[in-house]
């Protein structure tokens, strides 16, 4: 029997409809590496979440919004997301300098170690680039040094400009590994922040509301997020907390451990409203799609596909390959021999291996586009099961090809 919380459903935007379960592409700096958006649109892609953080240092929100906004400096038509800017407290403060995600990982393989060293920041004994108070997060820019402070509101006030179609209030993201005192009090914190972000963002609505039909942004939805770490009775308590606040949709913050993703969101959505939209951040392995579904979330984020795709990284129904491995030299067939993405229909693995092996740029969009569409497309087959009634002979079946390793 599937899962009591999972559903299919849809999100409307002022760009477009968003078909769930969906994965969400993310384009951090207003693109998505490697590729146009036409290529993202292509694929397969309903979706795009861009960077608060990012796109306040450079270009600047200023810039974002006299360009005409989010949609069109990137030239992306459909539905957009933009992040709070408020993971860049834990990724710039606790973790930064360290291999610390925001999911616990007890065991890994060697692609994930192979990611960790090639993508983790090499600064051992650097002091954080952020600190946290009551206020908000101060962060120094890793481009140059200066000093930024992110409110709640000021993180309102960027999003807003930036005007994506789906944004998120600010929050403190911990680490798994903080004892339970400090997740309490960040999640409090986060609690107040939220607050104070959906005061905001009501002045901003009601703003917007009163400019001239011509000149009048679409409306804006806004998350509420969702922490408490790996603790039952601080998420329960955090969802029933900003279930009861006037929110468009909720994320789902991480720093929980990663074999208990189902466990984890089951608690969480159990709490929260059911008529209103559940996005997981920063989630993107095959694995975790399944239990977060069936678990009552709609919709994720995360950079995986496309960073283990510049690293070499690629995904297939039987598991990941390194295109490092010698065997692929030779391999003159696609790199799965009935996936429709653009990289499979038009080359070979062997001529992939060989694009990365010499560091030609193209390599990076090929493989991203294999990354992304098998990603994508994996979600829309679990949402057509669902619609089906058919996910638990989909997911048995998947999972057992994918974890048989090829």
């Amino acid at each position: 029997m599937f899962g009591k919380l999972g559903r299919a459903g849809k999100i409307e935007t002022p760009h477009g409809t968003i078909n769930t379960p969906a994965f969400i592409v993310v384009g951090t700096k207003a693109t998505v590496k490697a590729l146009t958006p036409e290529q993202v649109k292509e694929l397969g892609a309903q979706a795009v979440l861009a960077n608060t953080y990012h796109l306040y240092l450079e270009p600047g929100e200023k810039i974002v919004k006299a360009c005409g906004g989010l949609h069109k400096i990137m030239n992306w038509s459909g539905p957009t997301f933009t992040d709070s800017g408020g993971f860049q407290a834990f990724s710039l403060g606790v973790a930064f300098g360290t291999t610390i995600s925001k999911l616990s990982k007890p065991q890994s393989n060697g692609f994930e170690e192979r990611e960790r060293q090639s993508e983790s920041v090499r600064s051992e004994g650097m002091p954080p680039l952020a600190k946290i108070t009551e206020d908000g997060v101060m962060f120094k820019s890793y481009r140059d040094g200066g000093e930024h402070f992110f409110s709640p509101e000021k993180s309102i006030e960027i999003q807003n400009s930036i005007g994506a179609d789906i944004i998120f209030a600010f929050d403190e993201c911990t680490s798994p590994t903080a004892d339970k005192q400090y997740q309490k009090e960040a999640m409090d914190r986060t609690h107040r922040w939220a607050a104070r972000s959906l005061a905001r963002h009501r002045e901003l609505q009601i703003e917007n509301a009163k400019l001239k039909f011509e000149e009048r942004k679409g409306k804006q939805a806004l998350f509420g997020v969702v922490q408490g770490g790996r603790f039952e009775d601080l998420r329960k308590e955090s969802a029933k907390t900003i279930g009861a606040m006037d929110f468009d949709g909720f994320g789902i913050g991480g720093s929980f451990d990663k074999q208990d993703i189902g466990t984890a969101v089951s608690w969480i959505n159990e709490e929260l409203p059911e008529g209103k939209p559940r996005h997981l951040l920063g989630i993107g392995e095959p694995e975790d799609f399944f239990l977060a579904i069936e678990n009552g979330c709609d919709t994720f984020d995360c950079v995986a596909p496309t960073r283990q795709a510049r690293n070499g990284t690629l995904y297939t129904r039987a598991g990941k390959i390194h295109i490092d491995n010698t065997k692929y030299r030779e391999y003159f067939s696609p790199i799965e021999a009935d996936c429709t993405c653009y990289t499979c229909r038009n080359y070979t693995l062997a001529y992939v291996a060989y694009l990365a092996r010499t560091k030609e740029l193209l390599a990076h969009t090929l493989t991203s586009i294999h990354n992304l569409h098998f990603i994508v497309h994996l979600v829309e087959k679990i949402r057509l099961a669902i619609l089906a009634d058919t996910f638990n002979e989909f997911k048995e079946t998947f999972l057992k090809d994918y974890r048989n390793g090829k």
